[in-house]
C-alpha cells in the first residue's frame, strides 16, 4: 500500500509492524496529519509482525501485565468491530512446568478477575491426552491465537481512513535535526535519496531499533539511560497432528512451558503452514544477531533437535518430525519490560521480548498519548534518564 508522497508531516510513524501501525492507526484517528513509513511493507515477512500466528493469553506472574491484557483486549474487540474481521480466535491456554508457577498465575488472574482454572497434571492430562503434563497445570479459557497479519493490514487501513498516508519500500538511512529548540523538527533521509520532513518522530522499528538508534539524533545521556536491546533469530517448528487421532486445531490450547532445562511455547500453525498442526518453538533458543539487518533466515540445527526431542517427549498427539520451519525475530530487553519513552519530539516503541503482540493496540495508544503529550505511559517503560523520572 502506498500513499502520495509529501514533503512533510506533523507525525511520522517509521516500521508498520504490530506497534508502529497501531501508533499510525491512533494518532490518525485523533485527527493528527500522519505519515506511515515502512521499509518492506506492512507486516514484512523478515520482521516481527508477520504471519498468523501469535499468542493471546492472559497468564502473567506480574498482575501490571495481566490488566494491560483486559485493557488492550477491549481495544482489540473494538478494532475487531471497526475493521470487521476476527483478529482474535479463542483456543484457551495451559501453562505448565516446574518454573512456570501455575498457582501463582491462578493468583493473579482470581486477582484480575479472570476466568481460570487449577487441575492437577492427571485432571489436564485427561482433559488434553496430546500433552503429557509434568507438574499442575493453569487453564485459561479466553486466551487465544492473534492474526498478526491481519491485524497490521487493520489497522494501517483504518488509519488511512481517517487521513494517514502510506509509503512503502522508504528504508530508514539517517535522521537529521533540524534547529537547535526543543520544538524543532527532522527530516528523514531514505536510503534512496529521498527525504520526509516531520515535526514529531516515532520509530518503531523492531529489530533494526538496535542499528538505526546511532543514526537518530538522540540526546547522549537519553541514549545511555537506554536498555540494551538484543536481537534474536528464533526458530519455529511446524509439527502434524499424529495421523489417526483426533487433536486438531479446535481442541489443541496454546501452552507455555517452563521446564529445568528450557521454555517452550505452541500454539495451533494457521495459514502460515496450512492449518495442519501445531507452532513450537523454544523461547529464545535462537542465535544473537546484531540487528535484523544480519538475519540469515537459516534454522539452526541445534535448536531444531531440541525442538524435535521436546515435542517426543511431551507432546505424544504430535507427529515429531516437522513439516515446515521457520525464522522470525524477538528483540530483548534485559527485564523483559517494553521501550516507550521520548526525548524531545523524537519517540522510541519498542514492544519487546516476544510478548508485544497481545498488547498492540494498548501500546499505539501508550505511544501517540507520549508523542502528543496527551497522557504519560506506566513508568516502567520509560528509560532511567526520561524527564519523568528524575523530577
Amino acid at each position: 500500500m502506498a500513499g502520495a508522497f509529501p514533503d512533510s508531516s506533523d507525525y511520522v510513524v517509521v516500521g508498520a509492524g504490530l506497534a508502529g501501525a497501531a501508533t499510525a492507526w491512533q494518532l490518525a484517528a485523533r485527527g493528527h496529519q500522519v505519515t506511515l513509513l515502512e521499509r518492506d511493507v506492512p507486516a514484512a515477512h523478515d520482521g516481527s509482525s508477520h504471519g498468523s500466528a501469535r499468542i493471546f493469553r492472559y497468564a502473567y506472574p506480574d498482575q501490571f501485565y495481566t490488566r494491560a491484557v483486559l485493557e488492550a483486549k477491549e481495544l482489540w474487540d473494538g478494532l475487531a468491530l471497526e475493521a470487521g474481521a476476527e483478529l482474535i480466535t479463542p483456543f484457551g491456554a495451559v501453562d505448565y512446568g516446574p518454573t512456570r508457577q501455575p498457582a501463582l498465575l491462578a493468583g493473579v488472574l482470581a486477582g484480575a478477575g479472570i476466568e481460570h482454572e487449577l487441575l492437577t497434571a492427571e485432571e489436564a492430562r485427561q482433559r488434553w491426552p496430546q500433552i503429557a503434563f509434568d507438574t499442575e497445570v493453569l487453564w485459561h479459557p479466553g486466551a487465544g491465537v492473534i492474526d498478526a497479519e491481519t491485524s497490521v493490514n487493520a489497522m494501517v487501513a483504518l488509519a488511512v481512513r481517517h487521513g494517514a498516508t502510506v509509503l512503502t519500500g522508504w528504508s530508514l538511512d539517517r535522521v537529521e535535526r533540524l534547529g537547535s529548540g526543543a520544538g524543532s523538527g527532522y527530516r528523514l533521509h531514505s536510503a534512496a535519496g529521498e527525504t520526509l520532513d516531520a515535526g514529531n518522530l516515532v520509530i518503531s522499528a523492531g529489530g533494526w531499533l538496535p542499528r538505526l538508534l546511532e543514526s537518530l539524533p538522540l540526546p547522549s545521556g537519553f541514549l545511555a539511560g537506554l536498555p540494551e536491546f538484543t536481537v534474536r533469530q528464533e526458530q519455529a517448528f511446524h509439527f502434524r497432528y499424529r495421523e489417526g487421532s483426533s487433536f486438531s486445531a479446535t481442541n489443541w490450547p496454546t501452552f507455555i512451558h517452563k521446564a529445568a532445562d528450557m521454555q517452550t511455547y505452541g500454539l495451533p500453525g494457521g495459514r502460515d503452514a496450512g492449518f495442519a498442526g501445531q507452532k513450537v518453538a523454544e523461547y529464545n533458543g535462537g542465535p544473537r544477531v546484531p540487528s535484523a539487518a544480519d538475519q540469515t533466515g537459516l534454522v539452526d540445527p541445534a535448536n531444531r533437535a531440541r525442538v524435535v526431542d521436546y515435542v517426543r517427549r511431551y507432546l505424544p498427539g504430535l507427529d515429531p518430525e516437522p513439516y515446515a520451519e521457520t525464522t522470525c525475530l524477538f528483540t530483548n530487553t534485559p527485564t523483559e519490560d517494553f521501550l516507550i519513552d521520548r526525548a524531545d519530539n523524537l519517540t522510541i516503541v519498542s514492544p519487546c521480548s516476544g510478548h508485544g503482540a497481545k498488547f498492540a493496540p494498548l501500546i499505539g495508544q501508550w505511544a501517540a498519548d507520549l508523542a502528543t503529550g496527551a497522557a504519560a505511559v506506566p513508568d516502567r517503560f520509560r528509560s532511567a534518564s526520561s524527564p519523568a523520572l528524575t523530577t
